[in-house]
């Protein structure tokens, strides 16, 4: 399902899109009348994607070799409603989606990087590298559920 970089991040931008309407659908709820849990449990969900669409941006921003900027663009799409798409459309209509995963060195002295060595050593192991992911997002999750609400209570 994910043999390559836009497969893996198209899926999450949508996802990402999804879970605003979740969340913008519960606090108009909670507005006409519904208890506020509803806003608890859709900023539950959409915390939890965009965490999850953050860290696959940040991956194939280093797989494809973004610079810096697109990669905060990237993340930084996020925090706009629904802006993840038109990100999406954008990072593939100019080509910086385009590409397999890197797998194996290449003759790009680029690919000699530590963080490069890791993320290829990683990709061979997708497995683990969903688990390592997984365990990353619901660490942090639960650190910023702690931390409280943005804006506090």
């Amino acid at each position: 399902m994910f043999r390559t970089p836009d497969r893996l991040f198209r899926v999450l931008a949508i996802a990402e899109a999804i879970t605003w309407t979740i969340l913008i659908s519960a606090i108009i709820a909670r507005a006409l009348g519904a208890p506020g849990v509803v806003v608890t449990i859709g900023g539950g969900i959409h915390g939890f994607v965009f965490l999850a669409y953050a860290a696959t941006a940040v991956l194939v921003a280093v797989n494809q070799r973004w610079r810096a900027g697109v990669a905060v663009l990237a993340v930084a799409s996020a925090i706009v409603p629904y802006a993840t798409i038109p990100m999406e459309i954008w990072l593939h209509r100019t080509g910086r989606l385009r590409g397999a995963w890197r797998l194996e060195e290449s003759e790009d002295s680029r690919d000699r990087l530590w963080y490069d060595r890791l993320m290829r050593w990683f990709l061979r192991r997708p497995w683990m590298l969903g688990a390592l992911l997984a365990v990353g997002i619901v660490a942090l999750y639960v650190i910023l559920l702690l931390a409280g609400p943005p804006g506090g209570k």
